[in-house]
Order: C-alpha cells, then structure tokens, then sequence
C-alpha cells in the first residue's frame, strides 16, 4: 500500500441498516456524530445505512418488479417531441435506400 494515503483512525463502528434494523460491528473510519451501546454493554459510534446486505435484493433474491415497458414508451413520447426524433417520412426513404443497395 502507498503510504500516507490511508487513515489511521480506523476504530470499531456499528452499522445499522434503516430498512430492516440489522446492526453489526467492523472497523471503519466513516465519521459519525451518533453512538449506540452494543450487545457487549460498549458505547460505539453508529453509521445509519439505507441499504446493506441484510436488505439489498441481490443478497435476500427478492427483485422488484421494475415496468420495463411503461418506461419505455414514456421514454419514446418524451423522444418524439425533440428535434432529433425522425418523422415516419424521414425514415421511409432510409428503408428503400437500404433494399435498393446492391448485396456483394
């Protein structure tokens, strides 16, 4: 490792993760203001996480529905309003330029 480029602070800090309430304790050096008594009656900074493995869908296998094809005909209607959408006319002579190319 390259030197003077690491902190030295690293201390033992609990995580929580807001979703599901899991807490767990490693070093860090995360800076925290909030601090919280562990299981082992010590007073640890605490580090407040939206996400973690607890509650992450890659690691519980429960996905989201996610509405692909709602997105994306909202995609294509905001599209068609800008100047770089082709109109159906543009796009008609593009085709038959393309049957007309000689095939090598």
């Amino acid at each position: 490792m390259k030197k003077g480029i690491h902190p030295e602070t690293y201390r033992k800090v609990v995580f929580k993760d807001l979703s599901t309430d899991k807490m767990f304790v490693t070093r860090s050096c995360a800076p925290t203001k909030d601090t919280v008594t562990w299981e082992d009656g010590k007073e640890y900074p605490l580090v407040k996480m939206e996400i973690s493995s607890d509650s992450h869908p890659f690691f519980t296998g429960k996905m989201q529905f996610v509405d692909t094809a709602g997105r994306i005909d909202k995609f294509n209607k905001r599209f068609a309003k800008t100047k770089f959408a082709k109109k159906k006319d543009d796009a008609a002579p593009e085709a038959e330029a393309k049957e007309e190319a000689p095939s090598e």
